[in-house]
């Protein structure tokens, strides 16, 4: 059998399928789905559709996942936060036709993701409530309140997860970035915590805007947050913050104070052969202070970095 005939064959077995499949691209844009799959979340046969496209138009459309909220923007957010953060993830959905699925998400290092559902309505119904509320209490420890982002609990245990997969191997890179909002003590005391409020949940969400499908941001405490980047050079996590920089300076937050702007400055670090987590979170935290002290509002990158971003380009 030759491959494209083994392709055909494995299209059709796919489509033919009791379960629902889908396939995402880096970009989180659909590439393929089979019948079942298009007809459980209503995309036409020649779409292919960015998956915060379709949960928006769903949810407003009361069709597809059911999705408990009434400010569908700020779930989003949060869920962008952590979807496709794993190699691979099950949890469970409800669709508003009344169907109860069991879902799994599998993840590639290029950011490429298969998604499988199968319907298990039948199956011990009487727990799906338990199952739910421990599914939220697991989600609300992993989230940071004010934000929606992840919380320093799951971003530092994607750090470690980072670490581990690196091991002694030096041809494997992956950098953090810790970032800290400039001079947030001086907006918190002039405009009020109300404002500095309004400035961290603008700083996540301008920043998660343009984190990539494989990366991880997330909030560490006050006005400090990280940004995890596997498989990066610091190189490229430098263009990668340096295009937040620019946003965040161009951002306006506060709507009855339109000619207030802010900015942030950041350390950046990459993980090395025999790292602990704890180790790369204080090179890169001696990285932002030296951003710091040279003016603010720009990135500095820890030396270790710079000479392994030159041996591996």
């Amino acid at each position: 059998m030759g491959d494209t005939e083994a392709m055909l064959q494995m299209a059709q077995l796919m489509e033919a399928a009791g379960v629902m499949i889908a396939v995402y691209d880096q970009d989180d844009r659909l590439r393929f789905a089979n019948r079942a799959f298009r007809d459980a979340w209503f995309i036409a046969e020649d779409e292919q559709p960015l998956w915060p496209e379709l949960m928006r138009r769903n949810f407003h459309a009361r069709r597809g996942t059911i999705i408990a909220t009434t400010d569908f923007e700020s779930w989003l957010l949060s869920t962008l936060a952590r979807r496709g953060k794993a190699g691979f993830r099950a949890f469970e959905t409800d669709l508003h036709d009344g169907r109860w699925l069991w879902m799994t998400e599998t993840m590639q290092a290029n950011g490429w993701m298969l998604c499988v559902a199968s319907d298990v309505t039948s199956i011990r119904s009487d727990q799906r409530t338990l199952r739910q509320d421990r599914d939220s209490a697991i989600k609300a420890s992993q989230t940071d309140e004010l934000t929606g982002i992840p919380s320093r609990r799951f971003v530092m245990s994607k750090l470690e997860e980072l670490v581990r997969s690196h091991g002694n191997d030096q041809e494997k890179v992956g950098c953090l970035a810790v970032l800290d909002i400039d001079n947030f003590k001086y907006i918190n005391d002039r405009f009020g915590h109300t404002a500095g409020d309004a400035v961290l949940k603008d700083f996540a969400a301008t920043l998660q805007k343009m984190v990539r499908k494989t990366d991880i941001l997330g909030r560490v405490g006050g006005e400090e947050f990280v940004l995890v980047l596997p498989n990066t050079v610091p190189e490229e996590a430098a263009e990668i913050v340096n295009r937040m920089l620019v946003a965040v300076r161009q951002s306006r937050p506060l709507v009855d104070q339109l000619s207030f702007r802010y900015s942030f400055s950041a350390g950046i670090a990459c993980v090395m052969g025999g790292d602990y987590a704890n180790d790369i979170y204080r090179r890169a935290d001696l990285a932002l202070y030296a951003a710091k002290m040279r003016g603010r509002d720009q990135i500095s990158i820890d030396p270790h970095a710079q000479s392994l971003g030159r041996r591996t380009s």
